[in-house]
């Protein structure tokens, strides 16, 4: 039962956070002065036209009901049509999510295949002057901006080795190899400076571990200190690390935007850029409360994970309920 009040209380929790975020989005983005009619139309519409469009955008009607019909809409998955095209926006913005969330995954996967290993490393020679070369590379990596990461990537193997394209992107139903030659630089740019950042936080909790005294048992018994490190060490030093790696992922959304900026890629961050440059309210608000939708699911996730890494917080969390 404490398991299931446990995932049930987290659940609450993201629906009340959800309902505050989609407030602050839609009061953020409708309530700013001026009229959102003339910002679209330009100041030389006519009063007809102005006065259509805001009928068209429920600019009419008061507040509190434009909201509770949008989060409505919103909950059924519908989010309105472009003002411009009067396309819906959700089929629109699908194509888009899709892009961005594999960029994201295989930037995250690709950082955690890079940090832990050297993150152990770098705390199993700390003394040593491998493991301040270590702490020396994590450092510069996480001093390098993402885009300045991709500029030299496209530099060294698009435009100097002619290995990978630039640019542009390849539907993966179309062609998964192109596809896959398409991804490598921005997931790559993505991953390089994640993986220094999380580097230092698996350094850090590794150094912990190899200080408990169930670590030195395991090494007086002949374990080897990389076998115990594997073996029991993850998984104690796991707790500290999930919560640090939901914390990059929601950062890997904002990132994304960069990245797909540079790359030239269809995603939802260069979505959001073209959406503001059009004044598509509707298209921003969409991709807005997608963005902080994710964000949320993946804090809910990181807090659920935690009891299924550490079985003495569920025995705990039962026992004060």
């Amino acid at each position: 039962m404490g398991r299931l009040r446990l995932v049930a209380t987290r659940l609450a929790t993201f629906v009340v956070s959800l309902l505050i975020a989609s407030m602050i989005v839609f009061g953020l983005l409708n309530l700013l002065p001026g009229d959102v009619a003339t910002t679209i139309l330009g100041d030389q519409a006519d009063p007809a036209s102005l006065e259509a469009l805001r009928q068209q955008l429920g600019l009419d009607r008061n507040v509190v009901v434009r909201y509770l019909e949008w989060l409505g809409n919103l909950a059924r998955g519908n989010f309105g049509t472009s003002v411009r095209t009067g396309e819906a926006i959700a089929p629109m913005i699908g194509p888009k999510l899709t892009v961005t969330s594999w960029l994201v995954l295989a930037g995250m996967l690709l950082a955690i295949a890079i940090a832990v290993p050297f993150g152990m490393f770098a705390a199993w020679a700390r003394r040593r002057w491998t493991g301040a070369l270590a702490s020396a590379i994590s450092q510069v990596g996480m001093a390098v901006p993402a885009f300045l990461a991709a500029i030299v990537l496209v530099v060294v193997f698009a435009v100097e080795l002619h290995w990978l394209p630039a640019n542009g992107y390849v539907p993966l139903g179309d062609d998964p190899v192109d596809w896959a030659r398409h991804m490598v630089l921005p997931v790559v740019s993505l991953a390089l400076v994640q993986a220094s950042v999380l580097s230092r936080y698996v350094r850090s909790a590794f150094i912990e571990v190899l200080g408990e005294d169930w670590f030195r048992t395991a090494r007086s018994v002949g374990w080897t200190t990389t076998r115990a490190m594997v073996r029991h060490g993850l998984r104690n030093a796991a707790l500290s690390l999930v919560t640090v790696l939901g914390l990059q992922l929601a950062t890997l959304f904002v990132g994304a935007i960069v990245i797909e900026q540079v790359f030239a890629l269809p995603g939802l961050g260069r979505a959001l850029l073209e959406a503001v440059q059009a004044r598509e309210l509707g298209i921003v608000q969409a991709i807005v409360m997608i963005l902080v939708s994710l964000v949320l699911v993946i804090n809910a996730g990181v807090d659920i994970s935690y009891v299924a890494i550490d079985p003495r917080l569920r025995s705990t969390w039962g026992q004060d309920r």
